[in-house]
């Protein structure tokens, strides 16, 4: 798979003009960020649905917590129908930044995310519910039939070791945040693990490296542009992953510290070379490619994942030429 992230923090008609572009210059799959903070997802993907006719079209990732599950998977299910059974299913617990906001932080987790999607994929088939675990349901179904049924897609977006594993074992793959080669070859460990409880009746599965791209022509251009999602990277990141990249903690408590004082110019200001290379896929094509070469020995596919390029238009044929024969369906 070579997938890219669209951010809905556009208009939508530019939105709808870039995903068509990434239908025609080869991507596989356009997800939608999810953020209660940016336009919504779902009227998106309906309008991208009608604009395109082969690329697959999802939540890259709804989590089940702001929205309650059993309509959550009723709009997977309309999306099916609306792009002619191209949906595909992005789930995970959420970004804590934004579930802060809704006070819905402390209930982020791997049970509501199996859950969540367990249920939809009953649903799909046609099955009423009853549910009493991290959501309630009672008698609950969809009045119509999706046309793929429990056969859409559903990726796990995640890169803690137990959601990994649970993806790997219940999924059809996995969109973990990582954009360097370390961090792909230890997810593609905690994956193994997962597979060897995998039934052999639940068909194929994918690893998809979810990582910030900045590409541009321009390498110094391209790295500068990588800073703001760096930071916000960088400031979440686990010690044990700084510690993996020899990133000091301190540097990246203070981008932290920026960041959650609203301080954005002096939280890109103190991203390090250093969080770049271990964040961000940042540079000329050649140099993205190179580093695509690398990911590739530990995963399936990739998606191309915000900020894209400081020109993001041209960032997304740029992208596709240097990934294409890397990463295809």
């Amino acid at each position: 798979m070579l997938g890219i992230e669209l951010t809905p923090e556009d208009e939508l008609d530019r939105l709808v003009e870039r995903g068509r572009a990434a239908e025609a210059v080869g991507y596989d799959a356009v997800f939608s960020t999810c953020h209660y903070n940016n336009r919504d997802p779902w009227a998106f993907l309906s309008r991208l649905a009608v604009e395109t006719e082969t690329i697959r079209l999802g939540p890259g990732v709804a989590n089940p917590l702001e929205t309650h599950p059993v309509t959550l998977a009723s709009r997977l299910a309309t999306l099916d129908e609306a792009s002619d059974e191209r949906a595909v299913f992005g789930i995970g617990p959420g970004d804590p930044s934004t579930l802060s906001n809704l006070g819905l932080e402390d209930r982020r987790g791997l049970r509501p995310v199996l859950e969540a999607f367990k249920s939809a994929q009953r649903l799909w088939d046609g099955e009423r519910i009853d549910h009493d675990g991290t959501f309630a349901a009672t008698d609950a179904g969809l009045n119509y039939e999706p046309p793929q049924g429990s056969d859409i897609p559903v990726y796990v977006g995640g890169e803690g070791p137990h959601m990994c594993r649970m993806a790997a074992k219940h999924a059809d793959g996995l969109l973990f945040n990582g954009s360097h080669p370390a961090d792909l070859r230890w997810a593609r460990e905690q994956v193994a693990d997962g597979l060897a409880d995998r039934p052999d009746d639940r068909g194929a599965f994918e690893l998809v490296a979810y990582a910030s791209v900045s590409v541009d022509e321009d390498s110094d251009a391209a790295r500068e542009a990588a800073r703001p999602a760096v930071a916000f990277i960088a400031a979440g990141a686990a010690p044990p992953v700084l510690d993996r990249h020899g990133i000091d903690r301190e540097a990246a408590e203070t981008v932290g510290d920026h960041v959650s004082a609203g301080e954005f110019s002096a939280a890109f200001e103190a991203v390090t070379p250093a969080m770049i290379d271990a964040f961000c896929l940042a540079g000329s094509p050649a140099d993205v490619r190179d580093r695509a070469m690398d990911l590739a020995e530990h995963v399936d596919g990739l998606v191309v994942g915000s900020p894209i390029g400081p020109d993001v238009d041209a960032a997304i044929d740029a992208a596709a030429s240097a990934l294409g024969d890397v990463f295809s369906a």
